[in-house]
């Protein structure tokens, strides 16, 4: 391809065709989540074998009105927003906390889904009139722009343990763009899932309906439909796994014959049997990695909030000076 058809290509198309050139063929995440996407992961998070929305929910539920209190938060930000089911904790203990006559505060979710996002944000506007709701449809691992005036205090929340999708590099750009948009009495809220029994994590992946293979599958349906690609996700094994060296989990979409897939810009795409290409990444951590993480991104710990069992921690952080 000249340098000049290059030029031509849209971001999409750059970012596929850069990724399934590689030795190990990669999509990103973000591909997931469109309309049916976001509505497959949110049937995962039901599953029995998916404990992380459980757990995290505990959380929220008993240990965040405490530190919500001592905050009084006007403003919730929450990147990754999809149905906002757990967000309602969130504003819930926000309203208790409101010095403000009972108003709701302002809450902004971000999400890739248009959507997905707008359908949300209309329902909530709808439960909660006193909500001022200010969508925002963005992807989160290249920038954060912000309605320019938001009240503060702000508290911002990445929950679902949606850093693990993020290497060691990029998770540290992620947190050093929210330490950017965070203003000295704003707090930043981290969903983590731990490290623990990777029978436990691999069956988090590999759920007994199909519906996680389903949502895998997904990212093939969107390119065909964004980029006229003729993928036929029946061509395609769904596979998670446990690393234990890099502490994550892989899920991988992996060949069942020798075929090729034609994707208009990007070209001819050659796939052996057995070749896979790599969907999501999804890293476990630990108080001390979480820790490395925020201090090389500007961020302090504050309190490391966790349950009784190993599953998974709120990490509470505020900027450094």
């Amino acid at each position: 391809m000249s340098a000049a058809a290059v030029r031509a290509l849209s971001p999409l198309q750059m970012e596929v065709r850069e990724g399934l050139s590689r030795p190990q063929k990669e999509l990103s995440p973000k591909l997931f989540y469109d309309r049916r996407g976001s509505l497959l992961f949110e049937e995962i998070t039901r599953l029995p074998e998916y404990y992380l929305t459980r757990a995290e929910r505990e959380l929220l539920a008993t240990r965040m009105p405490e530190p919500i209190a001592r905050l009084k938060p006007r403003t919730l930000v929450e990147l990754g927003a999809g149905s906002a089911d757990k967000t309602r904790l969130l504003l819930d203990a926000i309203r208790a906390a409101s010095g403000h006559g009972g108003s709701d505060g302002t809450y902004v979710p971000i999400d890739v889904s248009a959507e997905f996002l707008r359908e949300v944000s209309d329902r909530l506007g709808e439960e909660r009139p006193a909500l001022r709701v200010l969508p925002v449809v963005a992807d989160m691992s290249e920038s954060l722009e912000l309605p320019q005036v938001l009240p503060r205090p702000a508290l911002f929340a990445l929950l679902g343990s949606t850093i693990g999708n993020f290497d060691t590099m990029d998770a540290v750009a992620l947190l050093r763009r929210v330490r950017d948009a965070m203003c000295p009495e704003d707090r930043f809220l981290l969903g983590v899932d731990l490290r623990k029994d990777p029978r436990v994590i691999e069956a988090a992946y590999n759920d007994a309906a199909g519906v996680t293979a389903e949502f895998n599958r997904n990212v093939l349906r969107v390119l065909n439909r964004e980029l006229g690609a003729n993928f036929d996700p029946h061509d395609f094994v769904h596979r998670a796994f446990y690393e234990p060296h890099a502490h994550r989990i892989e899920m991988h979409l992996v060949a069942r014959r020798a075929l090729c897939v034609t994707i208009p810009g990007v070209g001819t795409v050659g796939f052996r049997e057995g070749e896979s290409i790599r969907t999501e990444i999804s890293c476990k951590y630990d108080r001390d990695t979480v820790y490395g993480l925020f201090a090389d991104a500007g961020l302090a710990l504050d309190e490391w909030i966790r349950g009784d069992g190993p599953a998974y921690a709120l990490a509470l952080a505020s900027p450094v000076p």
